[in-house]
């Protein structure tokens, strides 16, 4: 347990670690996992490890896009479960979702933890378990390929936190619609996604549980608006240039 009081600036994102620490000592995280962390706190830093205007704006977007979607399905994998079960179930209640387990580094015993942490965040369905209930995605090579046949195979939308280049593209390939959080806009999965969000999930995750409570209340047309005004390639320009103008803020610092 960190030393560091809560109010100091670092102690969000020390808590963080700690809780893929202690994710990854339960069995849920990979420790392939907690290096992946390693490269998004550094992106984090550089983004001034707060919300910005342009995550709040893919934001919205998701939140329009999961609202309108007819099989929306989120992705969990072991840094999520280990992060924020609790938070992604109540979205998944919010815009009626399915949730399915989907990992990288595939054990059963590790898939098995993950459910149970869902479960007892308040989750019932979790799909991903059964391997009677599986199906391959094509065009990609690693265990993400299998997927229930009644949930990201069928799925329109598909929501991706922490994601990996190769199956994003993989999900665009077969006609999904891709909504992840990457605090990388550099990533292949922040380019090829219809919509990113560049923030720390642990942020943005509440924000979007909000937003789509928020415009749940709008009606379709007014969601599509939304949609097809927002411009991901443009708004991962923006988190760029974000970046670029911290770094020369902290450069005249130094």
């Amino acid at each position: 347990m960190s030393l560091i009081p809560k109010s100091h600036p670092r102690a969000k994102s020390l808590l963080i670690r700690e809780k893929l620490v202690k994710g990854f000592d339960n069995g849920l995280v990979a420790k392939e996992g907690l290096l992946a962390q390693g490269r998004g706190e550094a992106f984090d830093y550089l983004l001034g490890e707060k919300t910005s205007k342009t995550a709040t704006q893919a934001i919205k977007a998701a939140a329009a896009q999961l609202l309108v979607a007819e099989m929306p399905v989120i992705s969990v994998n072991g840094n999520i479960a280990a992060l924020c079960p609790k938070q992604v179930v109540k979205l998944s209640k919010q815009i009626k979702a399915k949730l399915e387990v989907n990992l990288f580094y595939s054990n059963e015993k590790r898939k098995m933890s993950i459910i149970k942490t869902l479960k007892k965040n308040g989750a019932n369905e979790i799909l991903g378990a059964k391997t009677t209930s599986s199906k391959k995605l094509p065009g990609i090579d690693s265990a993400r390929r299998i997927v229930d046949k009644d949930g990201i195979f069928v799925a329109d939308v598909v929501v991706v936190p922490l994601e990996d280049g190769d199956r994003t593209m993989a999900l665009r390939k077969a006609g999904k619609i891709v909504i992840t959080f990457d605090l990388n806009p550099f990533s292949r999965t922040s380019q090829t996604a219809n919509i990113t969000i560049v923030d720390n999930v642990t942020r943005a995750i509440n924000l979007l549980i909000d937003e789509s409570k928020k415009l749940s209340k709008k009606n379709q047309k007014s969601l599509q608006k939304i949609i097809d005004d927002f411009d991901n390639k443009k708004n991962i320009r923006e988190n760029i240039i974000q970046i670029k103008n911290n770094l020369d803020r902290r450069a005249k610092i130094a």
